[in-house]
This record gives C-alpha cells, structure tokens and sequence, in this order.
C-alpha cells in the first residue's frame, strides 16, 4: 500500500489538532473500563459462565450471570440480554409489547424513530403496534433539543403509557442526544407525571459518556450487542435492561407469558458476549477517535462534516455531506475495500427492506453488519450524506482516513 505524501502529511498534521479531543475520549475509555470490571467482580464470573446450553436452557448459568453483569453496568434491577435477539431492532419491538397493551399510547419525544422501526410501530396488518390498537404520537425536536412545552402538553392531556426516546440520530444532521439532555427531560416528565415509562434507544451510544440513561433515570434501555457494547467480539444479540417490572413483563415476549426468562439456551458459549463487553469501552474509544479523525480531515478537504471535530460526540455516528452522488459512493466503495472482510466487493445502491429509499451499505465486517466495525451507509437523496460508523482499531480508522482522501482528492 502506498500513501500519497501530500495526504500523509494533512492526516498527522490533523491527528496533533485533535489530541485534546483523543485525551478526553481516553478518560471516559478508562472510567467505563472500571466499571465494566467491577461488574465482573463483583459478579464472579468464572469460567463455567462461558460455557453454553442446550434444550430449553433451564439453569443456564452463563446466561443468567451475563444479565447480571449487564444489570450492574446498567445500574439496573435486571436485564434481559440474548444471543437469539436479531438486532436492535427487534429488541425494541420486544420491548414495547412487552410494555405496552391495547389502547395504550406510545409517545416518541425525539421525533420520527429509524425507518425500521416505523412499521413495528403503524405497519397495517403484519403485527404492528396498530394492529393491536395500541396508539402513537411523536413530538419533533426542536432547535435539536427537547420541545418542553409540547411534551408538558402530551403528558398532562395524553397520558402516555410509555415515552420513548431515539438517543442516536438516524438519518439526521445534528448530534446526538446527550446524557445531560436525556437526564434533564426525565427530570421534567417525572415532574408531571411520574407514572410514566421513560425507555431509550441506547443504540450507538454505549459507553460515548461517563453515564448511561438509566443512571440518569431511565426505566428501560434497549441496544444491539453488533453495535457499542459486543465489541465487535459478540456475533449476534440484543439487551434490555431496566426495572424489575418492566423487564419482567418484557421477558413474557421475548418468550412466553408462562416461562419468561426462565428459558433459553445457546449451545455455542457466552465467552464472545463476555470478552466483547470487556472490552467494549477500549473499542468504543477507538471508534469515536476515528470519527474524529474523520470530521477533522474530511473538512480540510472542503466537505462539511458533523459533529465538529473539536466539539462532544454523543454516539459513534459521523456525517459527511458530498457534493454528489458519485462521490457518495466513491466514499462507502473505498470504506469497503479498505476493509477486512469483503474488500473486494463493490457496494451499490439497493432497495433494502425497512428503508424507504435506496441505501448504500460498505461493511466489510467479521460480524455481518456490525456498526461496531468500521462501516457507511446511506439513503441515496440529496443532500448526498454518508453515515460512517465503528472501528475496531484507530489504526484501520486511520488507514481509511488516507484511503477515502487518497480517492476523493482525484476527483476534485
């Protein structure tokens, strides 16, 4: 591999402007490596819980110590955490019917959830939240924080059974939502209506900050093990975790109302599920480094890029708008051939189902889809923004730094 010398010298010249960025990235790494220790600790997780079961899985050790682990990191009562759980999506959809029953009204305080969790929610006549009669309203975000008075209005009129929060971003140009942000309107629902089930998206935002939304109050919080917290080690899965009730009465979805969590076997071992949490925070870190990296490079470059290089990031997410279509997909094609699995395949726009446009995936990946690894994707409209995510290592990061410069600098 050669590296273009004029590239070279942006990326390090870039790299030493982002050094106060990288330090604060490694304190929160350090701080949610203790706890994520202790939590083993504390636990004693031994070698028997790496071991797997077979059947019905009742008494399955390794299962019920990997909720408790997960419990404690989330400073909750339980959680429910499965292998056989597809995606983060699925995850939530246990999560709401577990939560919510007939003429129950869903609340959604950050706007317009992900696309595939739209027909969960209003899809007619495959199962959805609407079909069961079970009533949605969501309240945009305004000046990209929480629209107070709106919600002031929803929760006093409405009652809303549960409200529902979408931590990271989507499809959006704006930051996160940040565990200040998140902590200040729980405090202000449960101001007015303390009866309320306040769960969170937590999808790309795992161990971003010092806290999590249930440290801050959050009854419920739902996630992908592809994603922040499997470390790119864990193969599949998903997590819940929150208050005794909830999870309680979402175990009687994930499985039956007559066994809940008492079943459930994974005949491979939990040691990537364990190993991958471990290491989670370190990885994590890697990821928003790159990310930084990113932004910083990419707008020397010329290209506008959010968040800023120099300002917090609430999730694992970079935004990149192009000029053009073509250098969209120039883009995602480099991310996937620097990457090292698949590279050479050459991603194109597709009509991939849940979405309503045509994306465009690069995901090079060990874990199929893992937005933990270094990955973009993209609707393809204008205006023409790719969504970067992951990476194991900062090394890779950087190396597609150069990669994805090298070959965008040839068209411009």
């Amino acid at each position: 591999m050669t590296i273009n010398d004029k590239i070279l010298t942006l990326v390090t010249k870039a790299e030493e402007e982002c050094r106060t960025q990288y330090k604060r990235i490694d304190d929160i790494a350090l701080h949610n490596q203790r706890k994520v220790l202790k939590a083993f600790q504390i636990n004693c997780v031994a070698d028997r819980h790496l071991k797997g079961t077979s059947g019905y899985g009742y008494d399955d050790i390794g299962r019920d110590m990997l909720s408790k682990v997960y419990s404690d990191v989330f400073c909750t009562d339980n959680a429910i955490v499965s292998p056989n759980i597809s995606s983060g999506t699925q995850a939530l959809n246990i999560a709401l019917f577990g939560l919510l029953r007939p003429n129950d009204l869903l609340l959604s305080i950050s706007g317009k959830p992900y696309d595939t969790l739209l027909k969960v929610i209003s899809g007619s006549g495959i199962g959805s939240l609407k079909d069961f009669n079970i009533n949605y309203s969501q309240i945009e975000l305004k000046n990209d924080d929480f629209d107070y008075d709106k919600i002031k209005e929803a929760i006093t009129c409405n009652s809303p059974k549960v409200v529902f929060i979408t931590r990271s971003r989507g499809y959006s140009w704006r930051n996160a939502l940040s565990i200040e942000s998140i902590a200040k309107v729980i405090n202000f629902i449960r101001d007015n209506n303390e009866k309320i089930i306040i769960m969170v998206d937590n999808c790309y935002g795992e161990f971003v900050e010092y806290l999590e939304p249930t440290d801050v109050g959050a009854d419920v919080v739902v996630g992908s093990l592809i994603k922040n917290i499997g470390g790119g080690l864990a193969p599949s899965g998903g997590y819940i975790a929150g208050r005794e009730e909830c999870i309680r009465n979402i175990s009687y979805r994930l499985t039956a109302p007559s066994i809940g969590s008492e079943v459930g076997s994974y005949y491979s071992g939990y040691q990537y599920f364990f190993q991958g949490l471990f290491i989670a925070p370190h990885v994590v870190a890697n990821a928003l480094k790159g990310s930084v990296l990113f932004g910083k490079v990419f707008s020397m470059l010329g290209y506008k890029t959010f968040p800023a290089y120099n300002s917090i990031c609430y999730d694992i997410i970079r935004s990149i708008e192009f000029n053009t279509k073509e250098e969209l997909i120039i883009f995602c094609q480099k991310i996937q051939e620097i990457s090292p699995i698949d590279s050479n395949a050459l991603p194109t726009p597709w009509d991939m189902p849940g979405y309503q446009d045509q994306v465009i995936m690069a995901a090079g990946t060990f874990v199929q889809g893992a937005s933990i690894e270094l990955s973009a994707d993209s609707p393809i409209k204008a205006p023409y923004i790719a969504y970067l995510q992951g990476g194991l290592t900062y090394e890779h990061a950087k190396l597609a730094v150069i990669h994805c410069a090298e070959a965008l600098c040839k068209l411009i």
